[in-house]
């Protein structure tokens, strides 16, 4: 019998890895926003993931938050690339 507030989950010692779910979660909305910012963080995040033996089971979190960490790089890079050849962003207000 498990004592109150425990979930046989929690106590089986199946931890995952916190940089890895920060590196994934920056990789995942890097996609969508601050491409340029989150980028980096999630390849940073990541990489010291994959370097932590002491927590095992992180190591494909930690994988693919470098592998999103890379495409939001590439993808800030690409816009910016575009938005540079057709003269740049424009903000338009007023009527």
């Amino acid at each position: 019998m498990s004592a109150y507030g425990s979930s046989s989950a929690a106590s089986s010692g199946s931890r995952t890895n916190g940089l890895a779910i920060a590196g994934l979660a920056c990789g995942v909305v890097g996609i969508f926003i601050f491409s340029i910012v989150l980028g980096p963080l999630a390849i940073i995040f990541g990489a010291v993931a994959l370097r932590q033996k002491a927590v095992k089971g992180s190591g494909g979190m930690a994988k693919a938050a470098i592998i999103l960490g890379i495409v939001d790089v590439i993808l800030a890079i690409v816009l910016m690339a575009v938005a540079a050849s057709s003269g740049g962003f424009s903000w338009y207000i007023g009527g």
